[in-house]
């Protein structure tokens, strides 16, 4: 049986720069020597590929190399479960991490290994205002707050890069740039990561995101405009936010068309369908001074009713159209409806190159009341005679009171749901009054509705979003306010920075809990040492570390805590089933249907092993990995038979922590 030791694999994140050295070796075998890389030899593999040094174009910043290095240091702590704050434990596929998110992301390197489909981030601006992560510790261990000088010994939160500090921008890009490295790791392949950010480090994000993703991942900048420029500001009063978005891999990316669908699209139609019901009724005098109060509408009003029209429906819905101050321009031309209650909007229909087209695209259209001619577009129609005929068919073009208004194609909206992402959004309403039904304060949230529409570019039903600068929980609150079957799933990671008299995760908790639904829930984890005591000790703390060998598992640790520690170490999501078996007395937890089967009691005998055996028979898995405490023994006799025991069902993987 295989102990699992400190230099063992399963006791530590994923070592990325091993793992970079492997798929080198894999298409480089060439260039290896004794183990190590011959760096003369992978340049002349690379033939004339390699770049001169000299003149090459490079971003860099004091403490980017060790910020590299930080990125590739694997971690030995863990994510301990915290069943108390989280609702809905046994079902739900969310995640909630308390945590410096730099060691969280190094810890999902194996479990959500390329399974995120979207990152989305609102990291700290660098206004001057806002901490920044110093990555100067090691595994980011019980006092890391106060270590790193983000928190006082009471917890409060301090600045630690004035726009004054000689590293003002390097302090941000070394924090910035293992935390992206890291993240690119679990994006899918189609997947693409969204920053938000404002003026102060645009253009060195923009870079960054650059050198580890690749330019020609670029997918573009949105300007998000809310609407209401910075009133303090000094030089120019920017009133917009800039959006940054890359694919991980734009050839795999561009499979997905990157379309969103009209926001608003379904509420013009429903608005549509109801004044369209109206039509052919009798309005009362009071209907009618209602309607005209509300809309300013230039109606005449009879001594007693009016009937309804279809120019009164038209007229109403562009009023209320023109009404809404977050439609975008897309969205707002569709303001018509036709004879049969569709929604639509008027397009011309004219020959859209430079030159002219053939004869055949000048045939007249006739008016179909006058039966004359109407105007001929100066270069022609765009579309062929064949589906001019179609169109007009299925009345799908759009005539003048007369033969002198050159008809126009009717552009139905039910078949025109989706539109391309434009590069300016316009978003200017806030969650202010959200906030304070639900009891909560927070400063500048992002509104949910706005972060949905962009998780909604990006994402399909069932992806997975990963936030880990949550804030408030934003990204969480809009993954929860889909319906079922559009739900998305979602990763939040923030640290417990102290605001007022609690932390930050007191508030997500407390809005994640608002606004999810009785169906919907969170695991919530926090960030710790590992629960397993060191194998490795240095000669002045070996007689401590012989002193505590009989027991692997460090006190005030339950069975849960070393379970998803193993979930960790070998790979497994945190959300996936767990159930529990009682085998002869002992605890036994069975993770995905049998693949993996865990036993952390103590005194465990030959009978014990012999029905793990049978249960692993009974559950037939394809494999299966067994795991044990090493002391968990009754004796050494049971440990060794227990190898034999569980070969002869066809377990090869037997480990003990």
């Amino acid at each position: 049986m295989e102990k699992i030791t400190g230099s063992s694999p399963e006791a530590k994140s994923l070592d990325i720069t091993t793992q970079n050295i492997e798929q080198l070796k894999q298409l480089f075998p060439e260039v290896f020597s004794e183990g190590k890389i011959d760096f003369e030899a992978f340049k002349a593999v690379l033939g004339k590929e390699i770049d001169a040094p000299s003149e090459r174009y490079n971003f860099t910043w004091k403490g980017k190399t060790k910020a590299r290095q930080i990125a590739q240091s694997p971690s030995t702590g863990t994510l301990r479960p915290c069943k108390e704050e989280s609702v809905n434990w046994d079902t739900t596929e969310n995640l909630f991490i308390e945590g410096d998110n730099l060691e969280v992301l190094k810890l999902l390197q194996k479990s959500y290994h390329r399974k995120v489909k979207m990152i989305y981030i609102d990291p700290p601006y660098n206004t001057g205002k806002d901490f920044v992560y110093k990555d100067n510790f090691r595994n980011s261990l019980q006092n890391y707050l106060v270590q790193t000088g983000q928190v006082d010994n009471d917890g409060n939160k301090l600045s630690t890069n004035s726009d004054t500090s000689g590293r003002y921008h390097s302090d941000w890009l070394s924090m910035m740039f293992p935390r992206l490295k890291l993240a690119r790791n679990l994006l899918r392949e189609d997947g693409v990561i969204v920053v938000h950010l404002d003026e102060h480090e645009n253009y060195h994000l923009r870079i960054l995101l650059n050198e580890i993703f690749g330019e020609d991942n670029f997918l573009g900048e949105i300007c998000w405009d809310k609407g209401n420029p910075k009133g303090d500001s000094t030089r120019i009063a920017y009133q917009h936010e800039s959006i940054i978005c890359f694919a991980k891999n734009y050839v795999m990316f561009k499979d997905n068309e990157l379309k969103r669908q009209k926001l608003n699209a379904e509420k013009i139609i429903r608005k549509a369908n109801s004044l369209y019901k109206k039509i052919g009724k009798m309005a009362t005098p009071d209907e009618l001074v209602k309607i005209i109060k509300k809309y300013n509408l230039d109606l005449q009003i009879d001594a007693f009713s009016k009937m309804y029209t279809l120019s009164d429906a038209n007229e109403e819905l562009a009023f209320w159209i023109n009404s809404q101050t977050e439609f975008s321009g897309g969205e707002a031309a569709y303001k018509y409806i036709d004879d049969e209650g569709r929604v639509y909007q008027p397009v011309s229909m004219a020959w859209p190159n430079n030159k002219k087209a053939p004869d055949e695209y000048f045939i007249p259209l006739i008016h179909p009341k006058t039966r004359k001619e109407c105007p001929v577009p100066a270069k022609g129609w765009r579309n062929p005679p064949s589906t001019m005929m179609d169109l007009l068919e299925k009345d799908l073009i759009v005539f003048g009171d007369d033969e002198n208004t050159q008809p126009r194609r009717k552009y139905l909206l039910s078949e025109n749901m989706f539109e391309n992402v434009p590069s300016v959004l316009k978003f200017s309403s806030s969650d202010d009054i959200l906030f304070k039904t639900m009891g909560i304060s927070f400063d500048n949230p992002k509104p949910y509705k706005f972060s949905k529409s962009l998780i909604t570019y990006f994402t399909k039903p069932n992806d997975l979003v990963l936030d880990f600068f949550a804030g408030s929980g934003t990204t969480g609150h809009a993954c929860l306010s889909f319906d079922n079957e559009k739900k998305r799933k979602f990763i939040l990671v923030q640290l417990p920075e102290k605001v007022a008299d609690k932390t930050i995760i007191d508030t997500t908790i407390s809005r994640l809990k608002h606004c999810m639904s009785e169906e919907q829930g969170f695991k919530f984890f926090k960030l710790g040492e590992t629960n397993i005591r060191p194998w490795d000790a240095e000669f002045d703390s070996l007689e401590q570390v012989l002193q505590q060998a009989t027991k692997s598992i460090k006190d005030g640790r339950s069975s849960e805590d070393v379970l998803y520690e193993i979930f960790l170490r070998y790979g497994y999501e945190l959300t996936t089933p767990v159930e529990t078996e009682t085998v002869n007395g002992k605890t036994v937890f069975v993770v995905g249907a049998g693949a993996l089967i865990i036993c952390l009691d103590d005194e465990i005998t030959t009978e014990t092993v012999e029905s793990i055996a049978k249960l692993k028979a009974e559950l037939d898995p394809e494999t299966t990995q067994v795991v044990f405490k090493d002391e968990g023994f009754a004796d050494d006799r049971v440990k060794t038979n227990a190898i034999q025991i569980l070969k002869q069902a066809g377990i090869e993987d037997v480990k003990s922590i």
